[in-house]
């Protein structure tokens, strides 16, 4: 086997009141941000773990692209893949439920649960209640913003017991409208990475989120920034409110 094993938990996930595409993701390997989560505007939301195949997540979000569905994506790319036995993947489009496929050779508990607006999935596990509490937080709250949401399943995947190694990396990603994310945040190397993220989305929701409100769009050249997210970041980090 050359690739790399992921044994992870995620949730990919769409917002159906802004259309916004994310993937929350935590595992015990380092740096699960740069390899499982892959988002594509107007398209999709894809987590590729197990024994991690990126082009699985770079090729149904192509296909998808071209007008197919999440499902049909997943099943081309998957009889693509002489390994599939092995891996692990779960894909929302901007359209359509989420699906998700784990391979008969994953290491055990892994599994997966599907809905109207998400795919929750991971594998060695503690057990099916990582899934289950996931599950349950996403389906609790519809009227919070999709970060929020994604963080909360992951928080309560995170307490349900997670990945049966421990704790290592964590990451939260979403797209709005723009080619580029709305919020890219990686945990790469902590005892606590869930707990971490969590900071780290408050630290985001206060410095950079005013930030990319202002950046450029295919439709316009941004905004000006307020004079009050102007001061705030012009201070040093340890200054800002």
């Amino acid at each position: 086997m050359t690739a790399l094993e992921l044994n992870t938990f995620s949730i990919v996930a769409r917002c159906e009141r802004t259309g916004e595409l994310g993937v929350a993701v935590a595992t015990a390997v380092p740096a699960v941000g740069s390899m499982c989560p892959y988002v594509l505007a107007g398209v999709g939301a894809a987590s590729t773990q197990s024994w991690v195949n990126p082009y699985l997540a770079v090729d149904a979000l192509a296909r998808m692209a071209q007008g197919e569905s999440a499902r049909a994506a997943l099943a081309a790319v998957l009889a693509e893949d002489p390994e599939s036995t092995v891996r692990q993947i779960g894909l929302i489009g901007a359209r359509g439920p989420g699906v998700a496929f784990t391979g008969a050779r994953c290491t055990p508990w892994c599994g997966q649960f599907t809905g109207v607006d998400f795919a929750i999935q991971g594998n060695m596990l503690t057990g099916e209640e990582t899934l289950i509490a996931m599950r349950a937080v996403w389906l609790a709250n519809p009227s919070a913003d999709l970060a929020e949401r994604l963080m909360a399943a992951l928080e309560a995947g995170d307490a349900a017991g997670g990945d049966m190694r421990g704790k290592q990396s964590a990451a939260l990603k979403i797209v709005s409208t723009e080619a580029y994310p709305l919020l890219d945040l990686r945990v790469d190397e902590h005892a606590t990475p869930v707990a971490e993220l969590r900071r780290v989305l408050g630290v985001a929701r206060r410095q950079l989120l005013p930030f990319v409100a202002g950046m450029p769009r295919r439709s316009s050249a941004g905004i000006a920034l307020s004079g009050d997210v102007m001061a705030m970041l012009l201070k040093p980090p340890a200054e800002r409110i």
